[in-house]
């Protein structure tokens, strides 16, 4: 089958590759029928490259219909269409129970110290071949693949395996009071969805903040009020002046590890990824850091005693972080990967009929043949061509 691999530093490639195969009986084979570039792809194909290795197959935001299901797999036949959700999670173990599916045991990296395995994320989440390609091998499918109904535009529900659940989960982290003002930074994919998804919520006010106009004009047009913040000196002060002097009661931080405006930690970033990659990951996991100015600037706009949530990736393990001030304002902070199968539930309703409360979709600007998935990788991340978000079309 053809595949996307992961082949060095900005620079993956189509390839043939052994077609997956049925290897547990709680395995299925689903063939694709579309499958996103997400945000965190845009990390592989930078900075988290020394976890890597060439040929890995990426991607973790697939959908399509299965092929094959293993002895143990009750809940699927083929024919079914389902969307995969990124982590890999059993359904019945001591996290899941508590729908921490992000943390299930069963599938816990725990030779790296990590949570649930992910499609397509490095050898710190089991490497495990993800979904960028023609077919995929789901692990633990008696529970992680989510059934849809057969008619429907697969980008109606695409979004179910990641960015969907990740900005519901972010919202919901951040429990903004109703009728109270909610800010999110960085209107990507993420971000997008949390600014939507924050006001059908029942949150009064929400306030999105990005440097793209692309984005900006997206958000705008979903009835979100927006700031660019390269017309912004001081983003925390404007926020806190703009509500009440007081500041949003809760930020969502949907950038991550690789927010403009933090020199040293790009810096850091570039100096990291110029290194062997034994000693690549030893530095990383000693002494990493992240670029931080969103996250300290979200810490900065919170008003006292609300809420900061953070939905975008980060990777450091000595990120220096303003306690003192966090500490003085009563500041709650949440955050990590996403227990998708945790909110699929709530948000398929909102899916499956006529209208589109979320916009979902209102999101693609790009659908490509799997093919162009390089130049799509490229195009992203330089946020050409008013690229937001790409689906490719194996």
């Amino acid at each position: 089958m053809k595949a996307l691999t992961w082949q060095g530093k900005r620079d993956v490639r189509v390839e043939e590759v052994p077609d997956p195969r049925i290897e547990a009986p709680t395995d299925a084979i689903v063939k694709i029928t579309s499958t996103a570039i997400c945000g965190s792809d845009l990390h592989l194909y930078e900075v988290l490259g020394p976890y890597l290795k060439p040929g890995d197959v990426l991607g973790h935001e697939p959908m399509g219909i299965v092929e094959e299901v293993g002895s143990e797999v009750t809940g699927l036949k083929p024919g079914d269409r389902v969307v995969v959700p990124f982590n890999i999670s059993c359904g019945s173990c001591w996290m899941c129970r508590r729908q921490l599916y992000a943390q299930c045991e069963t599938t816990q990296v725990t030779s790296e110290g990590k949570g649930a395995a992910l499609f397509g994320y490095t050898s710190l989440y089991g490497s495990v071949p993800g979904g960028q390609a023609e077919y995929l091998r789901v692990p633990q499918a008696h529970f992680g693949p989510i059934k849809i109904p057969e008619t429907g535009a697969d980008e109606r529900y695409l979004y179910l395996s990641d960015i969907l659940p990740t900005a519901w989960q972010a919202v919901k982290y951040a429990d903004t009071p109703p009728g109270g003002t909610l800010a999110v930074f960085g209107l990507g994919p993420v971000g997008q969805f949390c600014a939507r998804i924050g006001r059908h919520l029942g949150a009064g006010r929400v306030i999105g903040l990005d440097l793209v106009p692309e984005r900006l004009e997206l958000a705008r047009r979903h009835g979100i009020e927006v700031l660019d913040v390269r017309e912004l000196s001081d983003v925390p002060g404007a926020l806190i002046d703009l509500v009440d002097g007081r500041g949003p009661d809760a930020v969502i931080d949907a950038v991550g590890m690789e927010a403009h405006g933090s020199p040293v930690g790009k810096l850091a970033h570039a100096a990291v990824g110029l290194l062997p990659d034994k000693l690549a990951q030893t530095m990383t996991d000693r002494v990493g850091t992240d670029r931080l100015a969103v996250l300290h600037a979200a810490v900065k706009a919170v008003r006292r005693g609300g809420t900061v949530s953070l939905s975008g990736v980060y990777g450091g393990e000595a990120d220096p972080m303003p306690m003192m001030e966090m500490f003085d304002r009563g500041i709650q902070l949440r955050m990590g990967q996403c227990h998708v199968r945790r909110w699929t539930d709530e948000i398929l309703p909102l899916l499956s009929g006529d209208d589109d409360p979320l916009g979902v979709e209102d999101l693609r600007t790009h659908r490509l043949p799997l093919s162009e998935a390089p130049r799509a990788y490229d195009m992203f991340q330089k946020k050409e061509d008013g690229c937001i978000k790409v689906v490719l079309a194996p």
